[in-house]
């Protein structure tokens, strides 16, 4: 997995403010962030296809107005000059994780990925990683749907889920299709 910034201090009131008071000017910048991660990381024009994103609960895309993880994926595919396309639908069973204790959120929600995934090689947006189940179960509802590989890429991500990966894996440059999270220089 790829994260631009640390789900900390100044870059977590930001995403909040963002999540929850419908700042969503904040998106591009938010993109840039991720693609510029993206490229330091050594991916290139044509590794990707198309863009997507981990939908939200229905209910809390009702409640904010809009699906955070969408509009920042839309701004990436923008910045890419790639298409951006709904692949996912959450079950409407699975809870919304915020609020959940961390034991409850490693459990993830349940997705459905479309017939447009099939031999796709695919970015997957998120706006913060806590645990890293909601991206690890769109992957698999991706891969199970035929996509021919998924970079998991989130704007933040909680510095204890970097700092687990990078000392757990010493090779940090492994391929994001592994489920690594690349440490940059924020993680140090």
């Amino acid at each position: 997995m790829i994260a631009a910034v640390p789900f900390v201090g100044r870059a977590r009131d930001v995403l909040l403010g963002f999540k929850y008071r419908n700042r969503r000017q904040l998106a591009h910048h938010f993109a840039g962030l991720l693609v510029n991660r993206l490229f330091a990381e050594g991916y290139r024009m044509g590794d990707i296809d198309v863009v997507t994103w981990a939908p939200t609960s229905r209910r809390r895309r009702h409640q904010r107005g809009f699906d955070q993880a969408e509009v920042v994926a839309r701004r990436v595919a923008a910045q890419l000059g790639l298409p951006c396309r709904r692949m996912l639908e959450r079950d409407s069973a699975s809870a919304p994780q915020t609020g959940l204790d961390r034991a409850a959120r490693l459990h993830g929600p349940t997705f459905r990925s479309s017939p447009r995934t099939s031999g796709q090689a695919v970015l997957l947006i998120d706006d913060v990683v806590t645990t890293g189940s909601t991206l690890r179960s769109a992957d698999r509802a991706l891969r199970d749907g035929g996509a021919r590989s998924v970079v998991r890429a989130a704007v933040a991500t909680t510095p204890a889920l970097v700092h687990r990966a990078n000392t757990t894996r010493p090779n940090r440059r492994r391929s994001a299709d592994r489920g690594v999270v690349v440490q940059g220089p924020w993680a140090a």
